[in-house]
Formats: C-alpha cells, sequence, structure tokens
C-alpha cells in the first residue's frame, strides 16, 4: 500500500527578538523544563532567557551539552531530568544539541521545544535525530512519534553567529530539492515514512526559488548584522521551508556523501554539516549524470557564499582513492539514504565522483 506522509511541528515562531517570549511560549507546555545548551550558546542566551523566565509559573533546570550527540551524553542528560522530574525539554543551539535534546524527550515521554540559535541546517523541525560516536562518527537516524511541540527561532541571534553558519545552512537546505526530486523519481520514501506529497515537492521548490533568489542580499546583511526581510526569507528557507521539505519529501545522494565523510580522519571534521552537505549534493548531481551547465550553477551558488566546492576547500587535497572508496562505503551502507537515488551505486562510483566534482570545481 502506498502511503502519502506529511508531517511538522505544533507550532513555528520566527523573527528578531522572539527568544525573550520563551517562557511565556513554553510554560504551556510544561512548567518544569530540562534546558540544555553548550557553553558558547549559554553565555550568549542566558541573559535573555533568564529575563524571559523571570515572571513566569515555570521554571527551567539548566544542564550543559558537551558537544557531541551520543550515546553517552544523551544518556547523563535523560538522567538529569529524571531527576529533575522535567516535563518539557527545552534544547538551544546547533543541530547536534537539538537532536540531543529530542532524543532526550523522547526516552522521557515528554514534548520538546527547539530554540535554534543558528540558521545552520534544516533539522529543528524533524523528528528525527542524527546519532553519532563520542568521535563523531556517523551511527545512523532516530526516529520519533511526534514533532517538536513548538520551533522558536530569533533572527537576530542567528545573525549574530558566525556567518559561516548562515552560509552553511543555506547549503544545507539547497539540498532539499535536489534529494526530493530524487526520492520522487526513484519511488523512494521520505524520512516521515511515506511517499513524498505534493506538499512537500513544493515546499521544496520553494526552498530553492528563495535561496537563489535573496542569498546574496541576505548573506550581505547577516554579515553586518541587519535583520532584513531578505534575511527572515533565508532564516525560514534554511529552517522550515527544507525542513519540512527533507522530511516529507525524502533524502538522497547528498546527505549520504555527508555521512561517508564522517569515515575520514583529520580536518575536515572542522567543516560544517553545510559545507560537507553542499559538496555532497555536487557529488550526487554528479552521479545522476547532470550536464556540466547545470553542476556549475550549484559551484556559482556555493562560490558566492564562499562555501567548499573543491577538494582543497575541503581540507582533503592529499586524501587517497582507498579513503574515498571507505567514504563510499560508508555512503551506500544497507539502509543509507543513497537507496534513494540509485540501489546500485557502488563505492567506486562514490569515489569517482568526488574526483569528478574537483575537477569541475576548479
Amino acid at each position: 500500500m502506498r502511503k502519502f506522509i506529511f508531517r511538522s511541528p505544533s507550532r513555528y515562531i520566527q523573527g528578531a527578538g522572539v527568544i525573550n517570549d520563551l517562557a511565556k511560549e513554553t510554560e504551556m507546555i510544561g512548567q518544569s523544563p530540562l534546558l540544555i545548551a553548550d557553553e558558547v550558546v549559554w553565555r550568549i542566551t542566558q541573559e535573555s532567557i533568564d529575563s524571559s523566565f523571570l515572571n513566569s509559573k515555570s521554571d527551567y533546570h539548566y544542564e550543559q551539552f558537551n558537544g557531541e550527540a551520543s550515546r553517552k551524553e544523551i544518556d547523563r542528560l535523560a538522567n538529569a531530568g529524571k531527576e529533575k522530574h522535567a516535563d518539557l525539554v527545552i534544547g538551544v543551539g546547533g543541530g547536534k544539541t537539538l537532536d540531543t535534546a529530542k532524543t532526550i524527550a523522547d526516552e522521557l515521554n515528554i514534548p520538546v521545544v527547539i530554540v535554534p540559535t543558528t540558521a545552520s541546517t534544516d533539522a529543528p523541525t524533524s523528528a528525527l535525530s542524527v546519532i553519532y560516536s563520542d568521535n563523531g562518527v556517523f551511527e545512523g537516524y532516530k526516529f520519533y512519534d511526534k514533532n517538536p511541540e513548538l520551533v522558536l527561532i530569533d533572527s537576530q541571534v542567528v545573525i549574530n553567529a558566525p556567518i559561516r553558519l548562515f552560509a552553511s545552512g543555506i547549503c544545507d537546505a539547497m539540498a532539499t530539492l535536489v534529494e526530493v526530486k530524487a526520492t520522487i523519481r526513484s519511488n523512494g520514501n521520505a524520512m516521515a515514512g511515506g511517499k513524498p506529497t505534493l506538499a512537500a515537492q513544493a515546499i521544496a521548490e520553494m526552498a530553492e526559488k528563495t535561496l537563489f533568489k535573496h542569498r546574496i542580499g541576505a548573506y550581505k546583511s547577516a554579515k553586518e548584522g541587519i535583520v532584513t526581510p531578505e534575511v527572515e526569507a533565508i532564516v525560514e528557507a534554511n529552517t522550515l521551508l527544507s525542513g519540512l521539505g527533507f522530511e516529507n519529501g525524502g533524502l538522497a545522494g547528498a546527505h549520504a556523501i555527508h555521512n561517508g565523510f564522517t569515515a575520514l580522519q583529520g580536518e575536515i571534521h572542522k567543516l560544517t554539516h553545510g559545507e560537507k552537505v553542499a559538496y555532497g549534493t555536487l557529488v550526487q548531481l554528479v552521479l545522476e549524470g547532470k550536464p556540466e551547465k547545470e553542476i556549475t550553477k550549484y559551484v556559482d551558488f556555493y562560490n558566492s557564499i564562499n562555501m567548499p566546492t573543491t577538494l582543497k576547500s575541503m581540507h582533503l587535497e592529499n586524501v587517497s582513492y582507498e579513503d574515498l572508496l571507505e567514504v563510499g562505503k560508508l555512503a551506500t551502507a544497507e539502509g543509507e539514504t543513497m537507496e534513494n537515488l540509485d540501489r546500485e551505486i557502488t563505492s567506486e562510483q562514490v569515489a569517482n565522483a568526488i574526483l569528478a566534482v574537483d575537477a569541475l570545481s576548479k
């Protein structure tokens, strides 16, 4: 039986200064939240969050997130939530913090509120997490019965983060339509569990249209710390449009290549999720046999916001072919989203496509 499934958060709130409403927006969901954030994010957001809870009937318990969405870290924070009788989890920060918050909430069987402090990935709205080892190696996806109860993203906080993160989110969002199209062509399944809906395809198309139209103006404004309509459009494209698009439309080669890159050692691990997805998107286009003119359009797009398109910019200028085969093996492993591109793609084809992107980009 073919099932078409669409899922989303209960609410999405975006705008400059909305973090000041965090307590008001969450106290109707839970009054004893466990709040997690890493040390850097907490230093940036604590004053605003404390102010929002000042006259609230709810009160949070803060636990520091130590940086990796691993089983060990999840267990530690879930135990803290149990001890404090938390009835809500609030995750404040970037992708791995938010993925961890979702997992904790699932294990404690309580709602989760997601507060992204960057627009660097499209993970915030989804009912899934990416789980890594303590050393940052991709281990798999974890799926949940419900999406976040609320996603609250403050545009002013987002543009106060390094511009590289803003650009990385643009790259993650740019993969959405490319992967949704592949999923539809292969009759694959979306992350939501069913076939891609027309709504998901339309949302993915709007995400790409918005990125091509507004990325330059938004990038320049965000670099100067200014929230403009173009910045708001890109924040929404990076977070809401891309998030709903990938979850309900499907992932394919770009994210499988990203996961494959975690097999490597060295400086590549200093790259963001979006930077690796950008290269993965180009690799997918090569694997699809797209003409050079179309691939160059995406290369130019990434270059315009200073994102990596060559092996040198990926810190892989000295990578061996054997290492690229390891990337290919992980990217084509059973259950990987490469299946939504083509189940017969081999590790050798992936390695060759990675080299081809480098040649084309140069």
